[in-house]
């Protein structure tokens, strides 16, 4: 009698604990890993960081669970509004932390990157940014990596081209306090020079500015062959729009974050003929993971009422989430400073190509693919890389 009320004793235990397997094993509920998604859905990058989410969350779908010392875990992805803005970008960071996330993806925009790297970085907590390319993303931050390629490579591609497409002089416009427009605009102008190429004109227009026509006006006068503006998405039809409607012909250019239809939608016919370098093409697939993402995706954007286009941020994002779980899984725990040390030398064939990090944690890329707009739809100009 005793020993049969022992036993309904420990088992009533077990089921208290919700352990009916076995009272020392992990309950079915606790058996989840979160993703922190650090990114704008509003505020001036809000459409960019909106795309990015998709690809992250579309890669949670096709990839749900992760093994862990041969257990398997759900993958539960705790997203955040960074608004596009630093101060928020803080808070929204501090608020993953609490929630005890064991890695974090994002964000697009550098600024807002940059501006909440230190609170990844005290909190151990390692961040893979999808399209953040300022160098000062990872520059000093042991836990921040990403896998796009950097604003350096990326302005000297655009240089390259330009100038090898007949372009020996060109203007420069980039967004006061901006660290994406300043940092991308300079590289472009200090590799522009290095070719041989004359930068005949600087400006710079502060955040929220709608009215481009002094500085276009300066521009005009200078007559470059090429307009180089990185800016954002909000900016970019603007600048186009008003530079057209002076009357200046010259080849307008800027970075990825052009690569958005919705620059197509508000600058309509005078948006033929930008260029842009980006880092993904839909028609030319990497490997077979690309072959598959592309199929996929489009369906599941179409699902989401989106549409049937990729930005190459989405497979960025897709990309970020990949190398958060392989790291995941070859750390063998959920301890965030063990899933550092083990994103150091992952290796992933990804939507975007082969990655891997180097010693600063960015990811060691050589190639960039420059579209312009024609026939109001980004099309696949060529490939470049840098010697």
């Amino acid at each position: 009698m005793k020993i049969r009320k022992f036993i309904s004793v420990a088992i009533a235990a077990c089921l208290v604990a919700g352990s009916i397997a076995g009272c020392g094993g992990k309950k079915a509920e606790d058996k989840v890993i979160k993703i922190g998604v650090f990114e704008p859905t509003t505020g001036e990058n809000g459409g960019g960081g909106f795309q990015e989410v998709l690809g992250i969350r579309y890669a949670n779908q096709i990839h749900p669970t992760v093994t862990i010392g041969g257990e398997e875990y759900k993958v539960e992805l705790v997203e955040v509004d960074n608004k596009s803005d630093k101060t928020e970008a803080v808070n929204a960071a501090q608020k993953l932390v609490s929630e005890k996330v064991s890695v974090v993806l994002g964000s697009y925009g550098s600024g807002v990157s940059i501006a909440a790297g230190q609170i990844f970085a005290d909190a151990k907590i390692p961040a893979i940014g999808c399209s953040c390319t300022n160098p000062q993303v990872t520059e000093g931050n042991d836990f921040y990596f990403r896998v796009c390629f950097i604003d350096p490579f990326q302005g000297t591609v655009m240089a390259n081209y330009a100038f090898q497409n007949g372009a020996k002089s060109a203007a420069v416009i980039t967004q006061l306090g901006d660290d994406y427009s300043s940092g991308l605009g300079s590289f472009f102008k200090d590799a522009f020079a290095g070719l041989g190429g004359n930068i005949v004109s600087e400006e710079q227009f502060q955040t929220n500015q709608t009215d481009f026509k002094a500085i276009l006006t300066n521009i005009k006068a200078a007559n470059p062959d090429i307009i180089f503006a990185p800016s954002s998405i909000t900016t970019a039809p603007l600048i186009i729009k008003q530079a057209r409607e002076l009357g200046i012909t010259a080849t307008i250019a800027a970075g990825d974050t052009w690569e958005n239809s919705t620059i197509i939608e508000n600058a309509g016919a005078d948006s033929e003929g930008v260029v842009l370098s980006t880092f993904f093409d839909e028609a030319e697939p990497a490997n077979d993971e690309a072959a598959a993402f592309i199929e996929g995706f489009k369906k599941y954007l179409t699902d989401n009422k989106q549409e049937e286009i990729i930005p190459a941020v989405s497979a960025l994002g897709y990309d970020s989430y990949l190398a958060a779980i392989k790291a995941i899984e070859d750390a063998g725990s959920t301890d965030t400073a063990a899933i550092r040390d083990a994103l150091k030398g992952i290796q992933i064939d990804g939507v975007t190509g082969s990655i891997t990090f180097n010693e600063t944690g960015d990811a060691n890329k050589d190639i960039a693919f420059i579209k312009t707009i024609k026939d109001g739809k980004f099309q696949f100009l060529t490939t470049t890389t840098v010697e």
